[in-house]
């Protein structure tokens, strides 16, 4: 029988057992498309190869030249798109399936990493505040503002954290189904375990944790 490279693992998506007093609340995986579309910026590369495909085929048509070579440079750009868009495609869902957000009464663990399994733990004692952005397709992101001092990688940790924020990285569960629930539910535990974090705000906000990234 061979091992998968998460089957070590005494709870899925946890890099060790609950120690005593701890109890899991939520687990969830971010949906592979709206990852593949914000994360990885699919649709902006399917519509780039788009428009290189027009402008070749408008070119032709505005200089009269002939179509045999505007039609032949097309599809090998077509060809390069799909290539392309389908590996954007790839990746986002082997990171939704290597990924799983674990919610406890005491800490956030971010277990991710295709080739390298990493795992990012987040307690909630010391969580400042959350932004949650809700997006058109249904599915939202939850960002975590770290206090100073608290720093995380973010290539290391790329694509769960907040985009653009270099700084002052921002862990972030990204692409959820369940987005709301999810926040309301972690407002809750984090106010049970004594921080005092501002509710979840729309599009911007932060909530923090001592976040130390382990090897899983």
């Amino acid at each position: 029988m061979s091992l998968g490279e998460y089957d070590y693992e005494p709870i899925r998506g946890l890099p060790g057992a609950l120690p005593a007093g701890e109890t899991l609340l939520w687990q969830g995986s971010p949906a592979w498309r709206p990852l593949a579309r914000r994360a990885l910026h699919a649709t902006a590369v399917a519509t780039y190869f788009g428009l290189l495909i027009l402008w070749e085929l408008g070119n032709a048509l505005y200089t009269r030249a002939p179509w045999a070579p505007a039609l032949r440079i097309s599809g090998i750009l077509l060809a390069l798109g799909v290539v392309t868009v389908g590996l954007l495609c790839l990746v986002a869902w082997a990171s939704a399936r290597a990924t799983v957000y674990s919610l406890t009464n005491r800490r956030l663990v971010i277990r991710h990493g295709i080739s390298l399994p990493m795992s990012l733990n987040i307690p909630l004692r010391l969580v400042e505040t959350m932004a949650l952005s809700r997006h058109a397709d249904g599915s939202g992101d939850i960002a975590l503002g770290l206090p100073r001092g608290e720093r995380i990688g973010y290539l290391l940790n790329w694509p769960h954290v907040r985009p653009w924020r270099f700084s002052r990285p921002q862990p972030t569960l990204r692409a959820l189904p369940d987005a709301p629930h999810v926040a309301a539910l972690m407002g809750r535990a984090v106010g049970s375990s004594g921080a005092v974090p501002a509710a979840a705000t729309p599009a911007t906000a932060d909530a923090a944790g001592s976040a130390t990234p382990h090897a899983a």
